[in-house]
């Protein structure tokens, strides 16, 4: 044997070990876990501490959550010990009544000495707007029930990155809990499960009682990676638990796609997929802007986990390679407001362009303040950027209200404070409303975008 195949092994003898070790490490939760109440009743006392799971074994439907698929159709998903149970789900707007079923598909991974459930994904439709619907996973399952997104403004989401299951993980879905909603994004790491599969399974279980009401719209972060090389690629637990409309928006990975919702056109791209202006994500962003109509959608919103536009010294330049391949994209279509996580702490920018403010640019948000277990991102660049309007190393969520098609109202709340302070807020006019997807620019978009 060459001395290269005796280093892959022992490299393979090693990451086994450590993933081995730390399993050992994490109490795995029993075949068939149902949350009762997962959280420490004082998340403020143990902030970083992973949140305890209380779980029982009483039903075999658990980690529900919804996301939107298409128009007019939600996509239910959950996980079953059985590998036998049904991927149907009965549903109807009134208690006990389901009118209708629906049937969809099923996977599974294993993950070195893990294997998960049996995760079902099922598409529900078409469904009225701003309507409430009860459901049943799997025939027999406990009744849910869930809201639809209105059809047209106002329309808000709750926005939080970086979530993690700690006692300010709590404290951040307490808080969201408390305000009205339709549609909650989340731009990236998600469970911090980083290689101990028990944790995808109690993640999905603290955030099933909002995450089975609301529509999430997740794209990955770093800690959603776990690539361990020769053996597993990246990604794998990620979608196969958390899909996205990929395919329903003419994506070819779960990675990145985009949906539209109450006249605004969201794109989620993929801060790990490859973004050069040869590679899939790049021509399929082109194709999709180029499908934009400024006049259904007045708002364009995107989303992708390393911010481009940050202050903070924590991951400090990590984004520019996509910057310098995607942003060109982004302002020739007049992108309004840019959404980012992985920097643990909270930043809002005027609106900026090629590194300065351009008030034809967008509006870039880093929200990676979500609760992970590995604190806040205290140190910040000085002086002060001019494009950055305003910073703070607190954890917290956002919550952005689109009003009309010309302005949204967006508020940015920390866990120390009730919900109802606003500890950052602006009015924000779309960049339809100020003139600057018109005219010229419309010239200009054509040839950037043309693909």
């Amino acid at each position: 044997m060459d001395a290269k195949a005796v280093g892959v092994l022992t490299l393979l003898s090693l990451i086994s070990a450590i993933v081995v070790a730390v399993e050992a490490d994490y109490v795995r939760p029993p075949p068939r876990p149902t949350l009762r109440f997962p959280w420490n009743p004082k998340p403020s006392s143990h902030p970083h501490q992973i949140c305890s799971v209380v779980l029982d074994n009483t039903n075999s439907q658990s980690q529900v959550h919804i996301s939107l698929a298409g128009e007019n159709h939600i996509r239910i998903t959950w996980i079953t010990a059985d590998k036998y149970a049904p991927s149907i789900v009965e549903y109807g707007t009134s208690p006990g009544r389901y009118i209708s079923v629906a049937q969809g598909e099923s996977t599974s991974y294993d993950y070195l000495l893990y294997s998960s459930g049996k995760i079902h994904h099922t598409i529900i439709g078409p469904l009225e707007h701003d309507t409430v619907y009860f459901y049943q996973c799997g025939g027999d399952g406990p009744e849910l029930q869930l809201k639809t997104p209105p059809a047209q403004f106002p329309i808000t989401f709750a926005v939080t990155g970086d979530m993690g299951q700690t006692g300010w993980t709590k404290s951040t879905l307490d808080h969201i809990d408390l305000c009205k909603y339709d549609v909650h994004l989340l731009p990236g790491d998600l469970s911090y499960a980083d290689y101990v599969q028990g944790r995808w399974d109690t993640f999905g279980e603290l955030v099933q009682p909002l995450a089975s009401a609301r529509p999430w719209m997740v794209t990955e972060g770093n800690h959603e990676r776990e690539l361990i090389p020769f053996i597993k690629d990246g990604f794998e637990s990620y979608n196969a638990r958390w899909k996205m409309p990929y395919k329903e928006s003419g994506s070819s990975s779960n990675l990145y796609y985009s949906f539209e919702v109450a006249g605004i056109h969201v794109i989620m791209l993929g801060s790990y997929a490859d973004y050069d202006e040869y590679s899939d994500q790049y021509w399929w962003l082109k194709a999709d802007l180029l499908k934009v109509d400024r006049t259904k959608t007045p708002w364009l919103i995107v989303l992708f986990h390393v911010p481009w536009y940050s202050s903070n010294r924590a991951h400090h330049g990590e984004g520019e390679g996509m910057m310098a391949a995607m942003e060109p994209l982004l302002y020739a279509a007049g992108v309004d407001i840019v959404l980012a996580g992985h920097v643990h702490a909270y930043e809002r920018s005027k609106r900026v362009n090629n590194g300065k403010s351009d008030p034809c640019g967008a509006v870039h948000i880093t929200i990676g303040d979500g609760g992970n277990r590995e604190g806040l991102a205290h140190r910040y660049l000085y002086p002060q950027p001019e494009w950055s309007e305003f910073r703070e190393a607190s954890f917290g969520h956002g919550e952005l209200k689109m009003v009309n098609s010309t302005h949204a109202f967006w508020s940015w709340h920390r866990n120390d404070d009730d919900e109802s302070v606003r500890s950052d807020h602006v009015w924000i006019t779309s960049l339809v409303g100020s003139g600057c997807v018109s005219g010229r620019r419309q010239v200009r978009r054509k040839i950037v975008l043309a693909v």
